[in-house]
């Protein structure tokens, strides 16, 4: 828990980070995922009261980084590597969890957001912080531990993912020096899931971030 970010300034304490989802904070983690992409996945997931459990019980914890605020979990960002992703569940857990002639549906619609590494990539698999620190830093901190991971695991460029319903997170991604690479435009997609076009976005590990914290 190297890095850090003191919110004393806000009445709180120190938000730290640390590498895997806390045990015992597995359902926090699904509730600020879902807060985050619930939108985007609600279409395959729904309903909440079913996702998040799933969710929670599907979390590869090896597979994050944390933001903690006086041992309370308020931020992660998820990651890809060696074939493994924060959100886990084989087809077989999907079919279990939501039966065999709805789950074939939603396992189609969750295939839409699958996205493999590239040799030397470090793929995000989603970046989600409590909603009362949302522009406090807490993001960046997430994304430099990330930055650190990809940089120990000798990859040579992270990258990620962001629709266009989601102008926030693209703008904190271009402050911490990732640069959009290609958009898909999916218009199709629009009315049932709520975006229509999804933009890649690549930073070469080490670079730096432009903007402020």
């Amino acid at each position: 828990m190297g890095l850090g970010l003191d919110m004393t300034g806000t009445g709180a304490g120190r938000v730290v980070v640390r590498r895997g989802v806390p045990a015992g904070a597995e359902r926090q983690a699904a509730e600020l995922y879902w807060a985050a992409f619930g939108r985007k996945l609600g279409p395959a997931l729904n309903p909440p009261d079913k996702a998040v459990p799933f969710i929670a019980a599907h979390l590869n914890a090896d597979r994050a980084v944390c933001a903690l605020l006086d041992g309370r979990l308020v931020g992660l960002a998820g990651y890809q590597l060696g074939g493994r992703g924060l959100t886990g569940g084989t087809a077989s857990a999907v079919l279990r969890a939501y039966g065999r002639l709805r789950g074939l549906h939603r396992l189609l619609l969750l295939a839409l957001f699958e996205r493999r590494p590239a040799p030397g990539q470090l793929v995000m698999d989603g970046i989600a912080v409590h909603a009362d620190l949302r522009g406090r830093g807490v993001g960046s901190l997430l994304l430099d531990e990330v930055a650190a991971v990809a940089a120990e695991q000798d990859c040579r460029e992270i990258r990620l993912d962001v629709i266009d319903a989601n102008p926030r997170a693209r703008a904190l991604y271009e402050r911490r020096g990732f640069a959009a690479v290609r958009t898909e435009h999916t218009p199709y997609l629009r009315g049932l899931m709520g975006f229509g076009a999804v933009t890649t976005m690549r930073r070469p590990v080490g670079a730096k971030g432009t903007g402020a914290r």
